[in-house]
Parts: C-alpha cells; structure tokens; sequence
C-alpha cells in the first residue's frame, strides 16, 4: 500500500469517527459529564488544606482522565459494533493498521477535548494552577500513551 493511500485511509477511520460523534455527541457528553462529576465529588470528598492538596492533583487528574477515558474508548468500540460499523471497516480494503491508527486518533482527540475543558474547571475547583508547559506536556504524552494501548485492548475486548 503506498503512503498517501496509507495516510488517506488513517484520515478517512478518523474522519468518519469525528463526524459520526458531532452528530450525535453522544460519546463526549459522557465523557464529560463524568470526569466532571468526578472532579466535584473529589473536590467536596477532599476537604484538603493547600498544602495537602498540591500534593494529590496529579492523582485526582489522572484518575478523572483514565475513568474519563476507559469510558470514552469502551464506547467508541462498542457503537462500532452495535451498528456493524467494524465488520465494514474490516472488510475494506485497507491495512489493518490503518484503521487502528485511525481509531486511536479520533479516540485521543475525544480525550484532548475532556482535558481542555476539564482543566479549567478543576483549576477553579482547587484553586491550583495547572496550565505550565511541563504539566501539560506530560498530560498530552500520557494521553498519546493511554489512547494507544486502549484503542488496542477496547478493540479486543469489544470482540469477545
């Protein structure tokens, strides 16, 4: 397969993912709604001094981000096999990888857009900081990381 037919088909699983949730919103309203939800219950759950509390951001974060995401990429799978959507996808003519690329990039952009508006919100919340190139840059490679293997293993778990 030659590489801009590569790279079009990447596009295309994408593409075709991006589109069907702006119609229906119904992957990122959940996503949404629960890493905010568990941003408040921590907050109110975590009656914590400033101290204290700078100490467990990394961990409130990143389990808002995780649950966030195992949410999100369970779901994506299983709307592509509730609707045949994946036996059509892999009857295409495409690498397989291709689609798995795919997959993962519309799974990572779902992720990137929770964490641009559930970082504000838990700034408010607990009054911390949290835009600083390191800290953000270590959120964007964590979510490369955790779409990667997710997309994998949701892709796997959806089959049996």
């Amino acid at each position: 397969m030659k590489k801009n037919a590569y790279l079009r088909a990447i596009g295309a699983v994408a593409w075709k993912d991006l589109a069907a949730e702006l119609r229906s919103r119904e992957l990122l309203s959940a996503m949404l709604v629960f890493s905010l939800l568990v941003i408040l219950i921590f907050n109110f759950a975590l009656e914590l001094d400033a101290k204290t509390r700078n100490s467990v951001t990394a961990g409130v974060l990143w389990v808002t981000f995780v649950f966030a995401g195992t949410l999100g990429l369970n779901r994506s799978m299983a709307i592509e096999k509730d609707r045949g959507c994946l036996d059509g996808l892999l009857l295409a003519p495409v690498d397989r990888s291709a689609i798995y690329f795919g997959k993962a990039i519309s799974n990572l952009a779902f992720m990137l857009i929770v964490e641009i508006i559930v970082l504000p919100v838990y700034s408010l919340l607990y009054n911390t900081n949290l835009f600083k190139p390191g800290l953000l840059l270590v959120i964007l490679l964590g979510s490369i990381g955790y779409t990667a293997v997710g997309t994998l293993l949701s892709a796997m778990s959806v089959q049996t």
